[in-house]
């Protein structure tokens, strides 16, 4: 059973605990005027859209292609992360923007609300890790939304620590303080995710491959003179794909011998197990580049 099924009712409910507890701890910020826990909403809301790409993801892949799509679904993971990311950047921003505004007059603070709410937080935030622990060490999509989770428990032992600071000192400057630390914790995660996104939909090479090591090793096979258009990209985060034109050595060699060895050591070790090779016994004629 593929790991994203197996582990798809934890997902659900650290979904379904972090999209109640995104709801009061909005209303908490309003209530108790934190700009702190509102900062950490946002933060928090970061973890239900990566929870619930994860979970879509999951829901997609079932989908088989299709004569109009006939590599499925797997991209609208990497599209729902791109609009996912712009928003998060408005609110951050958001954030930001009022955070500077409350440093000169920064308003009164209901320590002890915004304090259970940030311990509630908290607990919901632990509960979450410990559903998604054991899917984190075998699939990338449940790693992903662990790690989410697990970066939000941090902004709320910050809120925590602003709210005991705040209750014991009296300094309410404390607020904005820790909601700007939060918007600047959030901000180059988000930039991350866009990156990643966008490279993605840019076709480009997967994390972790490199693709003058796979040409060189592709050349490198017995019976093979070169290999030309070579191009390797990925639907989603992982699942890499390669396409590649091999030009033989030798006209008599066997192309299916060298079709099937190719990509025994394409699977070993590159782990790319989607691969299109054309195999010709005479340059194609096409372009020239490699």
């Amino acid at each position: 059973m593929p790991s994203e099924i197996k582990f798809e009712r934890p997902l659900w409910i650290a979904f379904g605990l972090t999209l109640f507890f995104l709801v009061v701890e909005v209303v908490g910020g309003l209530l108790t005027n934190s700009l702190a826990l509102l900062s950490d909403a946002a933060h928090m809301m970061t973890d239900v859209l990566a929870l619930g790409i994860s979970l879509f993801a999951v829901r997609m892949a079932r989908r088989p292609a299709d004569a109009k799509r006939t590599y499925g679904y797997a991209r609208m993971e990497a599209i729902g992360a791109l609009i996912n990311g712009g928003l998060l950047f408005l609110v951050a921003g958001y954030i930001l923007w009022e955070a500077i505004g409350r440093f000169s007059q920064p308003p009164r603070v209901e320590s002890s609300g915004m304090l259970l709410v940030a311990v509630l937080g908290l607990v919901v935030n632990l509960v979450s890790m410990k559903l998604l622990q054991a899917g984190a060490g075998e699939s990338l999509n449940m790693k992903g939304a662990y790690l989410e989770v697990w970066s939000d428990m941090l902004g709320s032992l910050g809120v925590i620590a602003g709210a005991l600071l705040i209750h014991y000192t009296g300094w309410t400057v404390v607020d904005p303080v820790i909601a700007v630390l939060i918007g600047l914790w959030v901000l180059p995660r988000t930039w991350t995710l866009l990156r990643a996104a966008g490279h993605v939909l840019m076709q480009g090479v997967p994390a972790g491959l490199d693709l003058d090591e796979i040409r060189d090793a592709m050349s490198g096979q017995p019976d093979v003179a070169t290999v030309h258009d070579l191009h390797v990209w990925a639907l989603g985060s992982k699942e890499p794909i390669l396409t590649a034109h091999v030009l033989l050595a030798n006209e008599d060699a066997d192309a299916d011998a060298v079709r099937n060895a190719m990509a025994t050591m394409l699977h070993e070790r590159f782990d790319i197990d989607h691969a299109t090779l054309q195999v010709e016994r005479r340059h194609c004629g096409g372009d020239l580049h490699p």
